[in-house]
């Protein structure tokens, strides 16, 4: 009501007490709060209506959110699995790197692993190893037998040719022998190649696979032992770290601390407004913020972007059919925000309180130097300027000195895109 009470002081009220007083009529007996009234009501209404109507916009235009915060996620300091601690790197409240050791689980049985799965890649390499021997001797009883059938056959191929032409010398019953010893000699033949196939299988087939499946095991031996020393995920500072040598930690019942990451260097800060704002808050807008934690500074953020959706009104499928008269309030729409100057946030601690005034996007219509105080009045987008603010400005030569609350934007403005908040 203060615009009301400035109404009033200065203009109805001092014309209405003045003209009255030069009439010759004297508070107490003539000018009474019924006269003063019953005179002044259609102004005093009039006021009334102004103030209400001024409020009203700048309360839609100039929406306001005091659930302002920027949210973070810590990580938990876990081993993958159950163990008791044998050895601790870091205290409580070290800032650490991505990857330093933490602290290390007992490691006996890992190591036993990852020392079973070494010796039996070593056994499988020396069967690797035999089995070229095996190779050598095979080809070698494969030569052998060749040469014996090659020199069976050659002796029948004479013998038969001798009895063809009806010698003597030789005889029906010796190259049936011959025969006979031949197909024998084709049989070693056979099985000498058998088993040269059969070694070069084992040696091409069998055993790589064999090796390659214990070299998995003794990688996956090696990553269980590496897993028995915690390491930090990111850059942080360790907090809630109290352990013991001797304690046993368990990946879901009993974490070993907190880390907290490190800012980054694009902090960004998120407001619930109500939905009544929805159409005033947009992408590239800017906004007033201070915080609990660096009170008495105003810093100047810009919308990146703007939740096209109401949290509240969300739901998961159920065995029961929905109420709508079962939800609850109605809840507000976020709106993210970068700092316009970053370094002004560098005090700021994660996780802060705020409090934040978002502004509309008109300025680029209050820099027409055609506009009129008429039009930048009634405009759609009233909230940029009040209208004592365009008709000060409006009369005063459109001074580029005269800035909205509180803030002064200079410089680096022209880096955002056009319409946004700045001086008129």
């Amino acid at each position: 009501m203060f615009e009301l009470l400035l109404c009033s002081m200065f203009t109805i009220l001092p014309d209405y007490l003045v003209r009255r007083y030069r009439q010759g009529k004297r508070i107490g007996k003539e000018i009474t709060l019924f006269s003063v009234w019953y005179e002044l009501r259609y102004g005093i209404t009039g006021c009334a209506i102004l103030t209400l109507w001024l409020i009203t916009l700048i309360f839609y235009f100039h929406p306001s959110s005091h659930n302002v915060g920027s949210f973070f996620r810590t990580l938990t300091i876990l081993p993958e699995k159950n163990g008791r601690v044998v050895e601790i790197y870091v205290d409580n409240d070290r800032r650490v790197k991505s990857g330093e050791p933490l602290f290390r689980l007992d490691e006996r049985a890992e190591t036993e692993s990852v020392e079973m799965a070494q010796q039996e890649v070593e056994q499988i390499r020396a069967q690797m190893a035999v089995a070229e021997a095996d190779l050598a001797v095979a080809q070698g009883n494969l030569e052998q037998a060749q040469g014996a059938y090659e020199q069976v056959r050659e002796e029948l191929s004479v013998k038969a040719d001798l009895l063809s032409r009806g010698t003597n010398a030789v005889s029906r019953r010796e190259v049936e022998r011959l025969e006979v010893a031949l197909a024998t000699r084709q049989g070693g033949v056979n099985s000498a190649k058998a088993s040269v196939n059969a070694v070069q299988t084992k040696m091409e087939t069998l055993l790589p696979a064999q090796l390659s499946s214990a070299e998995a095991s003794l990688r996956a031996a090696q990553v269980a032992l590496g897993k028995t020393v915690v390491r930090a995920g990111v850059d942080g500072t360790v907090q809630q770290f109290a352990l013991q040598i001797g304690d046993v930690v368990n990946p879901l019942l009993r974490p070993a601390g907190i880390l907290i990451p490190d800012k980054p260097k694009e902090v960004v800060f998120q407001a619930g407004f109500q939905q009544v704002s929805a159409q005033v808050v947009k992408v590239g807008g800017l906004a007033e913020m201070t915080c609990a934690s660096l009170p008495f500074e105003v810093i100047p953020m810009v919308f990146s972007s703007v939740q096209p959706v109401i949290a509240a009104g969300q739901f998961r499928p159920t065995d029961r059919l929905l109420d709508i008269t079962e939800r609850g309030a109605p809840g507000t729409f976020l709106a993210k925000m970068v700092p316009l100057y970053p370094e002004q946030i560098k005090d700021v601690p994660w996780g802060s309180q705020c409090v934040a005034n978002a502004y509309t996007n008109t300025h680029d219509q209050l820099e027409d130097p055609e506009i009129g105080a008429g039009r930048c009045i009634w405009s759609k987008r009233l909230g940029s300027c009040m209208p004592c603010c365009c008709v000060f400005r409006h009369f005063c030569g459109r001074s580029r000195h005269w800035f909205l609350p509180g803030i002064r934007i200079a410089g680096r403005i022209g880096a955002l895109q056009p319409g946004n908040f700045g001086w008129i």
